[in-house]
C-alpha cells in the first residue's frame, strides 16, 4: 500500500502512506519551517501544482554494476509509462499527442492569455497522467475556448476530433473514479479499467464464480486486466506480452532481463525472473510467486517496485495501476528505523484489537529508508512518500512485507520552502512550538508506524473474503484509516522513547495529534472546491478518523472547537483521552475488516468522511487565499545518462537534473511511447 503523504511534512506530502499508497499516501500546503540547503528544489509552479526536483545522495558510492542495475530498472519503469495514461482514461494518449504537437509546433502568439491558459492546461494534464485531476478525480477544465483550441489544431496540422476533442469541453466522463454512495460506481467512472457498458453488478457477478486453487491463498483476480462486455458477454483483456499493452510490456521485459543480468544476488535475480515470466504470461499465480520471492529478497543495495499494484483507481478495488519506483538503500537511516520491524510483535500484542483479530506471529516485516533513483506510472510526477508491499493479506501473514520510506523525497518536500500556513491555522503558541520542534520527526514516525506496524497488523476471520469483496468501494479508505490509527495509537506511547526513537515521546505524540486533527478537520479542505464532498480515499480516512474522535470526545471536551476573531481552531484539551479514542476506533476498524462488515464501514465513512461543514470550508478557503504556495507537489526525475566505450559497453552513468518539467515530459513522449493511441 502507499502513503502519498507525510502527516504534515508538506501539508502536501501528507497525503500518500504507498500503501499505494500507497500508493500508497501520496498534498496539503507545507506547514514546516524550511531548512536552508544549497540545492534548488523548486522547478516551477502553476495552477494548484508545484514541480520539485530531488537528488540521489550516495549514487557515487554504488559500484558500476549496481548503477547499471538502477539504470536498467528505471528504463523498464519508463517503458511502461504510457500504460498508466491509458489506464486513467481511454482518450488520454490521443489527447496528449495532439496537445504536445501543438506545443512543439505552434508559431503564433505565445504571449496571449489564451496561449498561457493552453500551456497551463497541458502541464496539468502531464502532471495527472491524463485529463482528470490526479487527486480530486474531477476532469480538468481548460481556461480557453473550444474555438481557440480548434485554431491551434488548424495552425499546427494537428489531428484531434470526435469524442476525444469534445470530451475536453463537455460534461461527459466527469469523474475518473466516482466513489459516491448509491450509484453505479463502475459505470460512472471514466477510468479505463472497464469497458463503457460494464456495471457494478457485471463485475460482482464475474468474480463471484472465480475460485482460487488454494482458498487460503486467494489470487488477485482482476489485478492485471481490463474487463469489457462484447455482445453481452463479459471478458477480461489481460495485460501481458501479446495481450493488452503488449508492445510496452515487451519493452519492460527487455530492460528487466538486462537488470536480471546484473542482479546483486541470486534471490534478487530469482525475483526478477519471476516478474519477467509474469509479464510474459499474465499468470496471477506467478504474480504471487514473484511477490513471495521479492518479499524474501531483502539483501543488497538496490530494490524496486514494478507492475500493476495499487487499486485506488478502481472504484471496486480490483485492478492495479501501473507503477514503478527504483530505490537505493539508505543504510544509516534504515538501521535506525529497523527497531520498529524488530519489535513488530510487541506492537501487535499490545494493541487494543480484540484478541481474535491479533496475529499470533507477525513475520517478515522489513523497514528501510531508501533513496529514490527514478519513478514512473502512478508514482510520477505525484509520488508516495512511503510504500508497504505486497498487498495480498495472505502473503503479509505467511511471508511478511517490505516497508520503505522515501527519504530523499521527504527531504525535498521539507526543503522546498515553507508557506506560513502553519501560523494561520494553529490554535496557540504552544501548538506552533510543538510543530516546529517535533513535527518532522512525528511525520517520519507516523509514516513508519503506518507502513511497518499498521498494514502488517490484524487478521481476517476464518472464511471472510478479501476486503475488496466484503467492503467494496470502502475497502481502500478503511485500510488507510486503520493503518493511520495504528500509527496514532503508538505515537503517543513511552515505548518509542524506550526504543530510542525519540527523546520526549509525549511531546512528539502531542505534535502528531495536533497536526492530524488540524489537517483532518480543516487544512486538507484547501484541496476541495466549496460544495464538494470528500472523495479521495486518504482524504476520507483522515476526515472520518478526526471527525469520529471529535464527536465521541465531545462530552468530555477532548477536542474543543474554538472561535476567535472570526476564525475557527481545534484545540486538544486531553491527549490521554484522545489516545484512548484512537485505540477504540482502531479496535472497531479492525473488527470491520476482520468480519467484513459492509454496513458498518458504510456508516463510518458516509457518516464522518464524506460530507464537509460548508461554513468551515468557506472559512478555510478564505484564510488560505493569502498564501501563494500551491497545495499539491510533484517531481521531475533526475536523468541517468550512460557513457559508452568504443565497444558499446557502459563504463559510467552520470546523474543530471532535467532542464525543466516540459522538457522532461516531451522527452518521455519521444523516447517511451510504445503504445498505439487506442488500445
Amino acid at each position: 500500500m502507499q502513503i502519498k503523504t507525510v502527516l504534515k511534512v508538506s501539508l502536501i506530502a501528507l497525503l500518500a502512506l504507498s500503501c499505494n499508497d500507497a500508493k500508497n499516501e501520496k498534498q496539503v500546503p507545507s506547514e514546516v519551517a524550511e531548512t536552508k540547503v544549497e540545492f534548488d528544489f523548486m522547478v516551477e509552479q502553476f495552477a494548484d501544482l508545484k514541480i520539485l526536483r530531488y537528488q540521489i545522495p550516495g549514487w557515487e558510492n554504488l559500484s558500476l554494476k549496481e548503477q547499471k542495475l538502477v539504470y536498467y530498472l528505471t528504463q523498464a519503469g519508463l517503458a511502461g509509462r504510457d500504460i498508466m495514461w491509458d489506464q486513467n482514461y481511454r482518450h488520454n494518449l490521443t489527447i496528449r499527442a495532439a496537445l504536445e504537437n501543438i506545443y512543439k509546433n505552434y508559431d503564433g502568439d505565445r504571449s496571449s492569455e489564451d496561449w498561457q491558459s493552453f500551456e497551463v492546461y497541458l502541464k496539468r494534464v502531464w502532471f495527472s497522467n491524463g485529463i482528470h485531476h490526479h487527486y480530486s478525480n474531477d476532469k480538468i477544465k481548460p481556461e480557453f475556448s473550444k474555438d481557440y483550441l480548434n485554431s491551434l489544431i488548424s495552425a499546427t496540422g494537428t489531428k484531434l476530433e470526435g469524442e476525444a476533442l469534445e470530451v475536453i469541453f463537455n460534461d461527459s466522463d466527469a469523474k475518473k473514479v466516482n466513489q459516491a454512495k448509491g450509484i453505479d460506481n463502475v459505470a460512472l467512472s471514466a477510468v479505463n479499467f472497464y469497458g463503457p457498458n460494464v456495471t457494478n453488478q457485471d463485475v460482482i457477478d464475474y468474480y463471484s464464480v472465480k475460485e482460487s486453487p488454494d482458498p487460503n491463498r486467494p489470487l488477485s483476480f482482476g489485478l492485471n486486466s481490463q474487463l469489457v462486455k462484447e455482445d453481452g458477454v463479459i471478458k477480461e483483456r489481460i495485460y501481458k506480452s501479446g495481450g493488452l499493452y503488449g508492445t510496452a510490456i515487451d519493452q519492460i521485459i527487455k530492460w528487466l532481463e538486462l537488470a536480471q543480468g546484473v542482479a546483486e544476488n541470486p534471490a534478487q535475480g530469482e525475483a526478477l525472473g519471476l516478474l519477467i515470466e509474469y509479464y510474459k504470461t499474465g499468470d496471477l499465480q506467478i504474480w504471487d510467486d514473484y511477490n513471495v520471492a521479492w518479499t524474501a529478497a531483502t539483501e543488497g543495495n538496490v530494490d524496486y517496485i514494478n507492475s500493476f499494484i495499487e487499486v485506488y483507481n478502481d472504484p471496486l478495488g480490483y485492478r492495479g495501476s501501473y507503477e514503478t519506483i527504483v530505490q537505493i538503500n539508505d543504510f544509516d537511516m534504515s538501521q535506525k528505523m529497523k527497531v520498529l520491524s524488530d519489535n513488530a510483535q510487541w506492537f501487535e500484542d499490545n494493541s487494543p484489537l480484540m484478541e481474535e483479530h491479533k496475529k499470533e506471529n507477525v513475520v517478515g516485516v522489513t523497514y528501510k529508508v531508501v533513496t529514490v533513483a527514478g519513478e514512473a506510472g502512478d508514482a510520477s510526477p505525484s509520488t508516495p512518500i512511503g510504500v508497504n508491499l505486497p498487498n495480498a493479506n495472505w502473503i503479509r501473514k505467511e511471508v511478511g512485507s517490505k516497508s520503505v520510506s522515501l527519504g530523499n523525497i521527504i527531504h525535498a518536500y521539507n526543503n522546498a520552502g515553507s508557506s506560513g500556513r502553519l501560523k494561520e491555522f494553529v490554535h496557540d503558541e504552544e501548538e506552533l512550538e510543538l510543530e516546529e520542534t517535533y513535527g518532522q520527526l512525528a511525520d517520519k514516525l507516523h509514516t513508519a508506524l503506518h507502513e511497518v506496524i499498521g498494514h502488517a497488523s490484524g487478521q481476517l476471520n476464518q472464511g471472510v473474503g478479501e476486503t475488496k469483496e466484503t467492503l467494496k468501494n470502502y475497502a481502500s479508505t478503511l485500510e488507510e484509516g486503520r493503518a493511520d490509527l495504528v500509527g496514532l495509537y503508538y505515537l503517543y506511547n513511552p515505548k518509542l522513547q524506550e526504543l530510542g526513537l525519540v527523546e520526549d515521546w509525549k511531546k512528539v505524540g502531542m505534535a502528531a495529534y495536533d497536526g492530524y486533527i488540524r489537517n483532518g478537520l480543516m487544512t486538507q479542505l484547501i484541496r476541495l472546491n466549496l460544495g464538494d464532498d470528500v472523495e479521495e480515499a486518504h482524504m476520507r480516512n483522515r476526515q472520518w478518523v478526526s471527525a469520529w474522535v471529535f464527536e465521541k470526545g465531545a462530552s468530555e471536551n477532548v477536542i474543543e472547537e474554538v472561535s476567535r476573531d472570526g476564525k475557527t481552531y481545534f484545540n486538544i484539551n486531553d491527549y490521554d483521552k484522545l489516545h484512548d479514542l484512537f485505540g477504540e476506533l482502531l479496535r472497531e476498524t479492525q473488527r470491520i475488516k476482520s468480519e467484513g462488515d459492509f454496513d458498518a464501514v458504510e456508516a463510518l465513512v458516509e457518516g464522518y468522511g464524506v460530507k464537509v461543514d460548508q461554513e468551515i470550508h468557506a472559512e478555510v478557503l478564505e484564510r488560505n487565499a493569502q498564501f501563494t504556495s500551491a497545495p499539491y507537489s510533484g517531481f521531475v526525475n533526475p536523468e541517468l545518462v550512460p557513457e559508452m566505450n568504443e565497444s558499446g559497453e557502459i563504463v559510467a552513468i552520470k546523474v543530471i537534473q532535467p532542464k525543466g518539467f516540459a522538457e522532461q515530459m516531451l522527452d518521455y513522449s519521444k523516447y517511451y511511447s510504445f503504445l498505439p493511441m487506442v488500445n
